[in-house]
C-alpha cells in the first residue's frame, strides 16, 4: 500500500513539474467579444454585400476574414426595440421593450430580464459600452464601464476603448456609433443641410472625410430615383465610410494589444436605412441587414452563410461562444455558433419579426413570419394610415414626393405605402420588392392559413400581448381598424 502511495506521489510530482497537471486544471482563456452595432445601416451600403461605390474596406476585410450572413434580420426596425432584442435574446413584446425609451415614451424593459452584459459580468468579463445606448433601465443593461465620446467621431471612440482592450480580464465591448442615423433637428428647414447625416463640414478628429457624388450612388429599388434622394444617399454614404474608419482603428488597437487571435468581432446594424420604406417597416429594406462574424478560433474565413437568423439569436450565440453555460430554453432566440462555418445549414429556414411602436404616437403593430421564400406580414392596425417617424417625414426624399403629389414612391404606389391590407403575403424569390400580394389570391389560401397558424403559435410561445387580436377578430371585422 505504501509503495502504491509513493508511486502515486512520484507521478503527481512529475506531472506538476512538466506542467501537465497545471494545464489540465487551468481554465481555457475566454475570448474577448466586440459587438459593433451601427445605427440605421442598411444592406445596401457595404462593398462586401455588392455595392461597388461605397468605400468600406475594413467591413469588407472583416467579411473576408470571417462569416458573411446573407439572410440576417432584426426583429423590429426601430432603434430601441431592436437593441433590447440584441442584448436579451427576447422579442420586445416579451420584455416590455415596445418602442423608444425616451422619458416621454417611457417604454422600459422589465426588471426581471437578465441582459447579455450582466450575464457576462457574472462570468468575470470586463463589460464596456460606448456610443448609442437607447435602453432602459440601467439596472437591467448594466455595464462595468460607460465611455462618453462623440458617437459620430468613430476613431476617437475606438481610441477611448484602449483601457478595455488591454484589460487583464476578457472583455465584452458594446461599440455603437450614431452613424449613419440622420442628424438633428428633423425639420423641413434642414432638408438640404449637410449635417442631415451628422456630416460636419469640419469633419471629425482622426477621420478622413470621404465624399460621394449624388450621380454615383446606387438608388435602391424601394426609393425614388430623384435629385433629393440621391443627395441624401451621398450624405448617408459619407457617414458609412466614417463608421468603416472607426472599425479599422478599433481592429488595429486590438492587434496592437496582441489580442486579434482571441477576439470575436460581430458587425451588424440595429435596423435598415433611415428612409421611408425601410426603417420602422417590416419590409425587406427595414429588417434584412448586414451581419458579419469573425471568430479567429474557428476555420470559417470567407464563409457565406445563408441561414435565416435574427437579432434574437445574438445573445445565446455570444454566450455559447464565450463558454457561458446557460439553459438555452431561457431565450426566445437560439445560438448559431454551431453552424457558423456552414453555407446552407439545415433547420435554419424560418424566422419571425415583431414591431409595435417607434415613438409612442406611432402605433402600428406588425407580426411577420418568413418560411423559406414566403413571407407573411400581419398588419394588426391595418385600418390606420402608416405612421412616419419624424426624421423620415422631414427627409427631402419624402417631402419631394409629398409636396410634388407624386403617385409612386420607388416601385410602390404612395397610397399602398400609407394604407396597407391586413395581410401581405409575398414570394421573395419571384417578388423581392414585395409588390404582388398573394394573400388576395384564393390559390394561396392554404399557404396563408398555414402561415397564420404558425404566427399564432409563435405569439403564444413568446407571450405576445397582441395574440388576443386573433380572438377579437370578429369584434373588429368590418370596422377597418385592427385595434
Amino acid at each position: 500500500m505504501r509503495q502504491v502511495l509513493t508511486l502515486t506521489l512520484l507521478v503527481l510530482s512529475s506531472l506538476t513539474s512538466t506542467g501537465t497537471l497545471a494545464a489540465a486544471d487551468t481554465k481555457p482563456t475566454r475570448p474577448n467579444v466586440v459587438l459593433f452595432v451601427t445605427d440605421d445601416h442598411g444592406l445596401d451600403a457595404l462593398g462586401c454585400y455588392g455595392n461597388p461605390v461605397i468605400q468600406t474596406p475594413h467591413m469588407d476585410q472583416l467579411a473576408t476574414d470571417g462569416v458573411r450572413f446573407t439572410r440576417a434580420y432584426c426583429t423590429s426596425a426601430s432603434c430601441a426595440a431592436s437593441r433590447s432584442v440584441i442584448l436579451t435574446g427576447h422579442y420586445g413584446h416579451a420584455t416590455g421593450s415596445y418602442g423608444h425609451v425616451h422619458d416621454y415614451h417611457h417604454f422600459s424593459t422589465f426588471d426581471s430580464v437578465e441582459s447579455l452584459p450582466v450575464l457576462l459580468e457574472n462570468e468575470g468579463y470586463q463589460t464596456t459600452r460606448i456610443g448609442k445606448y437607447h435602453l432602459a433601465p440601467d439596472s437591467v443593461y448594466r455595464f462595468n464601464t460607460v465611455l462618453d465620446v462623440d458617437p459620430r467621431s468613430t476613431v476617437e471612440m475606438a481610441d477611448a476603448c484602449k483601457e478595455t482592450i488591454t484589460s487583464k480580464k476578457p472583455f465584452f465591448l458594446y461599440f455603437c456609433p450614431d452613424d449613419p442615423h440622420r442628424g438633428h433637428p428633423f425639420t423641413p428647414a434642414v432638408w438640404s443641410d449637410p449635417n442631415s447625416f451628422g456630416n460636419r463640414p469640419e469633419g471629425y478628429p482622426g477621420v478622413e472625410t470621404v465624399t460621394y457624388s449624388p450621380s454615383d450612388v446606387r438608388v435602391p429599388a424601394f426609393l425614388p430615383d430623384t435629385e433629393e434622394c440621391r443627395e441624401e444617399l451621398a450624405q448617408y454614404y459619407q457617414s458609412v465610410s466614417r463608421i468603416d474608419q472607426g472599425l479599422g482603428r478599433l481592429l488595429n488597437l486590438i492587434a496592437d494589444a496582441g489580442k486579434s487571435d482571441d477576439t470575436i468581432v460581430i458587425y451588424l446594424s440595429d435596423n435598415g436605412i433611415a428612409f421611408p420604406g425601410a426603417k420602422t417597416t417590416v419590409y425587406e429594406p427595414g429588417i434584412h441587414l448586414p451581419l458579419i462574424v469573425k471568430d479567429p478560433r474557428s476555420k470559417t474565413s470567407g464563409t457565406v452563410n445563408e441561414a435565416l437568423v435574427t437579432w434574437a439569436d445574438l445573445t445565446p450565440t455570444i454566450l455559447e461562444m464565450t463558454g457561458t453555460i446557460i439553459d438555452s430554453k431561457r431565450f426566445q432566440g437560439r445560438s448559431f455558433a454551431g453552424i457558423l462555418g456552414q453555407t446552407s445549414p439545415k433547420g435554419w429556414n424560418e424566422i419571425y419579426a415583431a414591431h409595435n411602436f417607434h415613438e409612442l404616437t406611432m402605433y402600428y403593430p406588425m407580426r411577420v413570419i418568413r418560411e423559406g421564400d414566403h413571407k407573411l406580414i400581419w398588419n394588426i392596425a391595418y385600418g390606420l394610415s402608416y405612421p412616419f417617424a419624424s426624421d423620415l417625414w422631414a427627409s427631402s426624399t419624402w417631402q419631394g414626393i409629398h409636396r410634388g403629389e407624386k403617385t409612386h414612391f420607388g416601385y410602390r404606389l404612395v397610397k399602398d405605402y400609407l394604407f396597407r391590407p391586413e395581410f401581405e403575403l409575398y414570394n421573395l424569390k419571384t417578388d423581392p420588392h414585395e409588390l404582388k400580394n398573394l394573400a388576395t389570391d384564393d390559390a394561396n389560401s392554404k399557404l396563408l392559413d398555414r402561415l397564420k397558424e404558425k404566427l399564432k403559435a409563435f405569439q403564444i410561445e413568446t407571450k405576445d400581448p397582441w395574440q388576443i387580436m386573433w380572438d377579437n377578430e370578429s369584434q373588429v371585422q368590418g370596422t377597418g381598424v385592427g385595434l
